[in-house]
């Protein structure tokens, strides 16, 4: 029996990764990571846009197109191996789960149709649910939040951000209300974005029904952590591709290196170590399309499992290019940042094993 993505599916996520390989070249990546080309991410986004990556999770009667996970889950792996400088874990994916099962039947229908006419974008600010810091509490009354959220995903193009409380409540801030001071982060991946957003009793809008249920909060980093893993599976995948490829041009005493005992045994631990991956990434994306009773689980073991995996992908590929890895002329620390970098969003390894401890019930 086959299990794996569909003909749909392999072909959406290869028109993406044709689109990133011939737009998206390792000088753009480079000038985008230096703030610079800002006009080439903008049609970056625009290109990728009329592809259909913000409609994917949006129903069909609201102008989307009504998939599931496992095509946003298709996707996130080309964006990944693409080393995509554009958001699409938080507007495109966590937003609109956000949505479908947090926001009333009103809300639902105004924030999809805006959604899918590319007129509101959405950064997200879920930090304080599942990580918050003593310093940084939010805290909802009256329509008004007070507060700082860290590590905003997703800020760029952004004109709305969805924050949530230690409680689960979600609610929606214009970015252009008043009361809002946003101050830029400095990460070591600087393909991506990320903020810290403070409040001062700025207007805000729940979603009705977290007010009473954490479903959609639960719902959204769920699906939020299958999405990270899949980028840095795809993410893997491409340096494990460049070592391969390097082992077989790179010489040394008169031999490609790729010749050497050592070497084959390091692309192929790697190897061997990241194809199990793709089935733990798919499995819990299907388990998460069908509801099923483990897609808590099994978003945990995927998020937790490939972090680990692809930090040594990360260091062995790099290894494999020795000195060479280390310097911009490869650009092999773009993938390796990103890697680095998403093992700690929406939970570290260590974090995200602890909570599948506790659905396990341990």
């Amino acid at each position: 029996m086959y299990f794996g993505l569909s003909e749909d599916q392999i072909f959406f996520q290869d028109n993406v990764r044709k689109f990133l390989e011939d737009q998206v070249p390792l000088d753009s990546i480079k000038k985008i990571s230096e703030g610079e080309s800002l006009d080439v991410k903008n049609e970056l986004h625009k290109g990728l846009i009329a592809l259909g990556i913000n409609n994917i999770l949006i129903p069909e009667k609201n102008g989307g197109l009504g998939l599931d996970l496992l095509f946003a889950t298709a996707v996130s792996q080309s964006l990944g191996e693409g080393v995509a400088t554009l958001p699409f874990l938080g507007p495109y994916v966590m937003a609109p789960l956000a949505i479908k099962y947090g926001a009333s039947k009103d809300q639902n229908e105004k924030l999809f149709n805006d959604m899918s006419q590319n007129l509101i974008n959405f950064g997200i600010g879920f930090s304080e649910y599942f990580g918050s810091r003593d310093s940084s509490e939010l805290s909802f009354s009256n329509n008004k939040v007070t507060g700082r959220t860290l590590f905003v995903l997703d800020t760029d193009f952004a004109t709305h951000v969805m924050l949530a409380d230690k409680k689960g409540q979600i609610g929606i801030v214009p970015l252009d209300s008043d009361g809002i001071e946003i101050v830029d982060l400095t990460t070591v991946d600087k393909t991506r974005t990320f903020k810290e957003m403070r409040f001062k009793e700025t207007a805000i809008e729940l979603l009705e029904k977290t007010k009473s249920s954490s479903e959609a909060i639960q719902m959204s980093i769920d699906a939020g952590r299958i999405i990270s893993a899949a980028d840095s599976l795809g993410a893997s995948q491409a340096m494990i591709n460049k070592a391969v490829e390097y082992s077989k041009e790179r010489k040394q005493f008169n031999r490609v290196i790729g010749s050497f005992q050592a070497v084959k045994h390091m692309c192929a631990e790697m190897t061997a170590e990241l194809e199990p991956c793709y089935s733990l990434v798919w499995h819990a994306a299907h388990s998460f399309d069908d509801s099923n009773e483990d897609s808590r689980l099994m978003s945990c073991l995927a998020k937790s499992h490939i972090g680990e995996v692809s930090k040594m992908v990360s260091k062995k590929a790099t290894e494999v290019h020795g000195g060479m890895g280390f310097t911009d002329l490869l650009g092999l620390h773009f993938w390796f940042k990103r890697i680095g970098l998403n093992r700690h969003i929406l939970g570290s390894p260590e974090i995200v094993r602890e909570e599948a401890a506790k659905v396990q019930g341990l």
